[in-house]
């Protein structure tokens, strides 16, 4: 495939990311922090909130299959990942975070359990997509190509 599709490609897939309510206006600020200087800025920003996502997932699993659930432990898990994941973009997951923290509210463990799963869904949706999103640029960089600029202008 020629740089060029390579590319048309790229802008397509970043567009249905947003029209699917994966990423919002955030993803594309953090892009205007990369640069030359620092061209992995934003696949390492996202990797780091992979891990951490992973660990707080799994916390929260662990947290929830106590006889005695402490719904203020359950509260800061969550808060910590919709920070995250609002600071990177990942709206679903932001979104399915504040239904999950309405739960822990009202100390509702089967809406607590619900929530969780829905956040671990939205979470490797996003995961799985912008692993793609970057190995399509990755693919443009290896042809010789540059990463266009992305707008919200869609």
């Amino acid at each position: 495939m020629e740089v060029g599709q390579m590319q048309r490609s790229l802008v397509d897939y970043t567009k249905s990311l947003f029209l699917e309510g994966v990423l919002d206006g955030q993803f594309l600020q953090l892009q205007q922090l990369q640069d030359e200087t620092n061209p992995d800025f934003v696949a390492e920003v996202v990797s780091l909130f992979f891990e951490d996502s992973q660990r707080l997932l799994n916390d929260l699993t662990r947290t929830l299959d106590q006889p005695n659930v402490d719904f203020k432990i359950v509260d800061a898990h969550v808060h910590q990942l919709k920070g995250s994941s609002s600071s990177i973009g990942a709206q679903r997951v932001k979104n399915s975070c504040i239904a999950f923290r309405n739960s822990c509210e009202a100390q509702n463990i089967e809406g607590c359990m619900r929530c969780l799963q829905q956040v671990k869904q939205e979470y490797f949706l996003a995961k799985n997509k912008l692993e793609t999103l970057f190995r399509l640029e990755q693919q443009i960089v290896a042809a010789g190509g540059s990463i266009p600029i992305m707008e919200l202008s869609f």
